[in-house]
């Protein structure tokens, strides 16, 4: 675990299906802060789902929307967010993340991974005729810059969801990062 600043926020990072939003959510709740997903946020600014914004502007133009997206959000204080699996390949979203608030990345393996979302055809990467490959490429490429910005790694293998947020409750007291947020 990293040194952690005085930071307000916590933001998740890890690839798509690694529960980002189902942890996030609650652990906001639990913490009385807003919670934020990027992908949401995106999806509602541009009035057009994840998949159509691939399909018009590729993969550069949705990571040019994320970016602003992500610098506008860690921008604010006492947030919740879960990032998008891909913010991390920009290393502005990467310095920002790591600047702006505890990060946390939920560590999956790649076979979970394909198990929770290999067939979800709002996943405009995993649309390949095979996407549990995809899903080991795109976890060799990532796992080092998630690694890179996070504060904190949690493994998702076997916790319910309700002991995962409670993992990263107990690291955020820990931290000192709680006493901020109240």
């Amino acid at each position: 675990m990293r040194a952690l600043d005085a930071h307000t926020n916590v933001f998740f990072v890890g690839l798509m299906g690694a529960g980002k939003t189902t942890v996030g959510r609650p652990l906001a709740r639990r913490l009385g802060c807003p919670f934020f997903d990027s992908d949401h946020e995106i999806e509602a600014r541009s009035g057009a789902r994840i998949p159509a914004i691939f399909e018009r502007e590729g993969e550069v133009g949705f990571r040019g929307r994320e970016a602003e997206v992500i610098s506008e959000l860690t921008r604010r204080e006492n947030i919740v967010l879960a990032t998008g699996g891909g913010a991390v390949l920009r290393r502005e979203n990467r310095q920002v993340l790591k600047g702006r608030g505890f990060v946390v990345y939920l560590h999956t393996n790649p076979h979970d991974l394909w198990l929770r979302v290999g067939t979800d055809k709002n996943r405009p990467l995993l649309q390949t005729t095979d996407p549990k490959g995809r899903l080991e490429a795109l976890y060799e490429a990532r796992d080092p810059l998630y690694r890179e910005c996070a504060h904190l790694v949690v493994e998702t293998g076997q916790p319910s969801v309700d002991s995962l947020v409670n993992i990263v409750l107990i690291q955020l007291e820990t931290a000192g990062v709680t006493k901020r947020l109240a």
